[in-house]
């Protein structure tokens, strides 16, 4: 019996011993104004972005939101991806709202069921399912993420939702603080309703407040972000300063590189002073780069690869000065993506500095190119290693999927590769036509105002109001995946996007190889100019491999309400190579055995061939399957 106490007593020990060690995450769910981007893609940061950049050696952060979600969508596809990596030990922050307050705080999918119950199909079809009611589901929402979170012996955080910056007189107004109790709606037996208006202490339809009656029920620690956000976003004295600061410029509520940064490191200072990861969160005030090294990853030889770094520096001495930026050779440096110098010189006053800049590498030689960023201010320097990986695209046979969208919505395919056809999942094709007779193609194209375009129309054919990002139930989508015994090396996706019938439509550009468990942000535009088809183009180091598929989604909404107004898109094309695998194809088959006629005939390695040849072939049948034959 002693022996056994002893070896369960070393057993724990060990146990803690290597709990003691282990690196442990910070997991954070939200929406956009948490989410990821992609630096050359938007100018648009979310804070759950540069979290990680208060966290001692030991601690990570992964950050799992996405916009547009509510909290329906955070627990049901953020948290179930998430709660596959949490560990006992780890933190989980949750923090939504935004988009709960679809529908005027009424719950999106009770709206649509009663629609339904009453005969109206097309009103249900309508319904934006996001949106919650802040006593009811949206607590349930979150409360869920928290029980679940404890269940795998991981610490829950309910972190109140960043404000708006709506601007009242000397503080934030109720609706940017997710207070909606002076304008909201009650679904009733007979419909939606407008509810009466509520006074400032009444707190029924106030999504912040509620999230942390939650934390109190539930015992969980809580983190007012609402006020914080508030205290400084007014620290900047009116709201054009503010959104001129620390917004992304395209309204009140994403922010740029600096507002996503301040609000982390805000997020950072309160648990720190809550107790909360207090050892393992540090609030630098001496001059910081971020990040500290970068691998800009692959791309290829002569291209150029942009990195967004950011200096930040707190309590400087002296209080006003400026700060120099060096780069190595191969390096270029610029403030604004245009001018591009060896050094730039940042002055900074009251002893602050948060600015963003941006270094170009250009990929010169074969295999690895590095450099190094050096920051410096009196007697401090601050140096960044910067590498990446020229590689050349060579071997195996060309593929090209085109879909020109002038009259239908036909693939032609050139080289070896199965198409995805399109799809629309809350959308539809309105007509083919030219955007407008006065459209303006980019010069290089040599189109004029008769191209065609697919035009195409979201399902009600009614804009709704208070969109500020995309509807993940709202996205048209094609693809390629490669043929069995094949991958595909994509390195080119471009297409032509465009507004009609006004200056407000907005649309993100994604792609994906694991059916959007993560994605790619290729393009971002809020309210274009009508009437002018935008070129898209991204060149990326991408391997397509066998049981997986390329998928491009283009996710639109519109800036207000809005009726016919349409998203006009032309010319999307996927290129690549065919490299064949070593796994081979299992439907070998002689050309007698098959029913179907043989329409084209490629090698292995997927180049096309003018007839079958002795040996093994791939061929494309009538139905458009693709088998091995032998001949």
């Amino acid at each position: 019996m002693k022996r056994f106490t002893l070896l369960c007593l070393l057993a724990l020990m060990m146990g803690c011993f290597g709990l003691g060690i282990q690196a442990q995450t910070v997991h954070t769910l939200g929406d956009s104004t948490m989410a990821n981007y992609e630096e050359d893609a938007t100018v648009t940061r979310g804070w759950g972005m540069y979290f990680g950049n208060f966290l001692t050696d030991g601690w990570s952060s992964i950050n799992y939101a996405l916009g547009g979600r509510d909290t329906y969508g955070g627990y049901n596809e953020l948290w179930q991806k998430a709660k596959k990596q949490v560990k006992a030990g780890d933190y989980v922050i949750i923090s939504f709202a935004h988009n709960d307050e679809k529908n005027d705080g009424m719950d999106g999918r009770q709206l649509k069921a009663y629609y339904e119950s009453i005969g109206d199909q097309n009103a249900a079809n309508a319904v934006d399912l996001r949106g919650s009611i802040p006593s009811t589901t949206y607590k349930e929402n979150l409360g869920k993420i928290v029980d679940e979170a404890r269940e795998l012996g991981a610490i829950p955080i309910i972190c109140s939702p960043v404000c708006r910056s709506y601007f009242s007189g000397s503080t934030i107004s109720r609706k940017g603080r997710h207070d909606l109790g002076e304008g909201y709606k009650v679904l009733t037996e007979n419909g939606p309703v407008d509810g009466p208006k509520l006074p400032a202490d009444d707190h029924t339809m106030d999504y912040a407040w509620h999230s942390e009656q939650l934390a109190k029920e539930k015992g969980v620690s809580f983190i007012d972000l609402t006020n914080a956000t508030a205290k400084l976003y007014l620290s900047y004295g009116t709201r054009s300063k503010c959104e001129e600061t620390l917004f992304d410029g395209t309204g009140s509520t994403h922010f740029n590189t600096m507002g996503a940064l301040l609000v982390a490191r805000e997020c950072a200072r309160l648990m720190k002073e809550q107790g909360i990861l207090a050892d393992n969160i540090t609030i630098p005030t001496e001059l910081t780069v971020s990040p500290t090294s970068a691998d800009l990853g692959e791309a290829y030889k002569g291209q150029t690869l942009v990195k967004e770094l950011t200096i930040n520096a707190f309590s400087m001495t002296p209080a006003e000065g400026s700060v120099v930026v060096t780069a190595s050779d191969g390096i270029l440096l610029s403030l604004n993506k245009t001018d591009w110098s060896s050094q730039l010189t940042i002055d900074y006053k009251e002893g602050t500095l948060v600015k963003t800049f941006y270094a170009q590498l250009s990929l010169t030689q074969d295999g690895e190119n590095a450099g190094t960023v050096s920051v410096s201010q009196g007697e401090s320097t601050v140096e960044v290693a910067l590498t990446a990986t020229a590689i050349t695209l060579e071997g195996g046979a060309e593929m090209n999927a085109y879909w020109r969208l002038e009259s239908d919505d036909n693939c032609e395919l050139t080289g070896m590769a199965n198409v995805v056809p399109q799809t629309f999942q809350g959308m539809y094709v309105q007509r083919y036509s030219n955007p407008n007779k006065a459209s303006e193609w980019p010069e290089w194209t040599s189109f004029d105002a008769s191209r065609k375009m697919q035009r195409d129309l979201l399902t009600g054919d009614k804009w709704p109001a208070d969109e500020i990002d995309d509807n993940p139930e709202r996205y048209i989508q094609w693809g390629v995946k490669p043929v069995e015994g094949t991958e595909l090396k994509i390195d080119l996706i471009s297409l032509f996007v465009s507004g009609c019938g006004g200056n407000g439509m907005c649309c993100h550009i994604y792609y994906s190889i694991d059916d959007f468990a993560t994605r790619t942000t290729i393009f971002e535009m809020k309210k274009m100019p009508a009437n002018n088809p935008q070129y898209v183009e991204a060149k990326p180091v991408l391997t397509v491999g066998e049981g997986q598929q390329l998928l491009i989604r283009v996710y639109p909404w519109y800036n207000g309400t809005a009726e016919g107004k349409t998203i006009c898109l032309s010319d999307l094309t996927i290129h690549g190579m065919v490299v064949s695998t070593s796994t081979g194809i299992n439907n070998i088959q002689h050309p007698s055995t098959s029913s179907l006629q043989p329409k084209s005939f490629f090698t292995a390695d997927g180049r096309q061939l003018a007839q079958m040849q002795r040996g093994l072939n791939l061929v494309r049948l009538d139905d458009g399957t693709v088998m091995k034959l032998i001949k």
